[in-house]
């Protein structure tokens, strides 16, 4: 299927020069009598890396991307290589680093992710919108520290650290945001 530069939209996967991008950012500005600039960010799903393009006027066309999302089961990793189990047919396969992403920062093994395929090869993977991690390590709270609402650092079990209340302890089980990384709430 083919769109039309002004039809793009966050999260959308198109082709370029072969390969599959996935809308990350997008921008159109338009000034007196001239034709509008649409500024995109992409990121290439195969190597992870962003690309900014501007394209003028509103003649430019995109061909979607035909990728598949798929239920997998993160199994463990070994060195760069991340391995992943399809839930239906037990079929195994592996994702690199560069593929991953921030992924590692909350991914433990046994979770159940979503894997991304472009003409049946893995591509990256879409985490589930909030991970739960245990903090492993974090200071002690200090009496009166509590009063004024800040915050300490806290190392989580995948080896995330994140600001998190005084309140936490080690053992926590806290919510995480995978979109952002950031502590919502603890959990138990």
């Amino acid at each position: 299927m083919v769109i039309s530069v002004t039809d793009l939209r966050k999260g959308l996967t198109v082709e370029m020069d072969g390969e599959p991008y996935q809308v990350v950012e997008y921008s159109s500005q338009k000034m007196q009598q001239r034709a509008p600039v649409t500024r995109i960010r992409f990121k290439e799903m195969r190597t992870g890396k962003t690309v900014d393009k501007s394209f003028g006027g509103t003649g430019v066309q995109f061909r979607l991307a035909q990728v598949e999302n798929r239920p997998a089961q993160y199994l463990y990793n070994d060195g760069d290589l991340y391995y992943f189990m399809d839930t239906s047919s037990y079929e195994q396969y592996s994702l690199n680093k560069e593929q991953m992403g921030s992924a590692p920062n909350f991914i433990k093994e046994q979770m159940e992710v979503m894997v991304v395929f472009y003409k049946e090869a893995p591509m990256t993977l879409e985490l589930p919108t909030f991970a739960e991690l245990t903090v492993v390590d974090t200071p002690p709270s200090a009496r009166g520290n509590t009063a004024q609402g800040g915050t300490k650092p806290a190392r989580l079990d995948t080896g995330h650290v994140v600001n998190v209340p005084f309140f936490i302890n080690n053992g926590d089980t806290l919510r995480v945001d995978t979109r952002t990384g950031q502590y919502l709430e603890r959990v138990t």
